[in-house]
């Protein structure tokens, strides 16, 4: 733990804009603002390697579920199975183009971009100081998050499989657990990521380095980064 306040980090509530210093804080620990309560940090054991692990994971879940079958459909003796992509080419070739690009972009491009720009973030912040354009990398991670809305495909396939239910006969395939895994996953890491850590890691715009980061200790008197 800090020894005084002037070894905390000087930050700015994100609710009223006051500065203050940060001390050390404990891992699962929070800071709140002293005027208005906003929570301004939160004590991380580890702020790089869990979200790292959990996105490479989420990599390698989005990968199989674009490479994989959704589902398998089978009605009066024929079969048919379909991709994500798959399913978005299908409706192009029907003449639904402007729906098509919005499945494309919203279940495929985007999310599969969210994921590369915060692997490479994590992987660059895992050793300090990362380069400047990291930071440019972080800002896309963010405009991308938003448009990643595999869960509300998801939730589109599900409505329509208690539709078909009763005339056909529809089975799960690997698609449809890795992109469900893929979507527990991103929560995970949404809860794990730390953007300030990030941060504090990225070289100044002038060239300098980072100040360095605070040695911390754990209850058991372990270093952590």
């Amino acid at each position: 733990m800090a020894d005084s306040q002037n070894d905390g980090e000087l930050i700015a509530c994100p609710e009223c804009d006051l500065l203050q210093q940060i001390p050390h804080i404990p891992s699962g620990g929070k800071a709140r603002c002293a005027r208005c309560g906003e929570q301004v940090a939160i004590g991380r054991k580890d702020p790089i390697a869990m979200p790292l692990a959990l996105a490479i994971t989420a990599a390698i879940a989005f990968l199989v579920a674009n490479t994989m079958p959704l589902m398998s459909l089978n009605a009066v003796g024929r079969e048919a199975q379909t991709t994500i992509i798959g399913g978005a080419y299908q409706m192009w070739l029907e003449g639904s183009q402007l729906t098509a690009v919005a499945v494309a972009f919203c279940a495929v491009l985007a999310p599969g971009f969210h994921v590369l720009f915060l692997l490479v973030v994590l992987i660059a912040a895992r050793h300090p100081p990362a380069p400047m354009w990291i930071g440019e990398m972080l800002r896309s991670a963010h405009f991308m998050e938003p448009w990643s809305m595999t869960e509300v495909m998801m939730l589109g396939i599900l409505v329509a499989l208690v539709k078909i239910a009763q005339l056909a006969t529809v089975e799960a395939g690997i698609g449809m657990f890795a992109a469900g895994a893929f979507i527990v996953l991103i929560a995970a890491i949404q809860v794990t990521f730390d953007a300030d850590e990030v941060w504090k890691r990225v070289r100044w715009a002038d060239g300098r380095a980072p100040p360095p980061l605070p040695i911390k200790i754990d209850v058991n008197g372990e270093m952590l980064r």
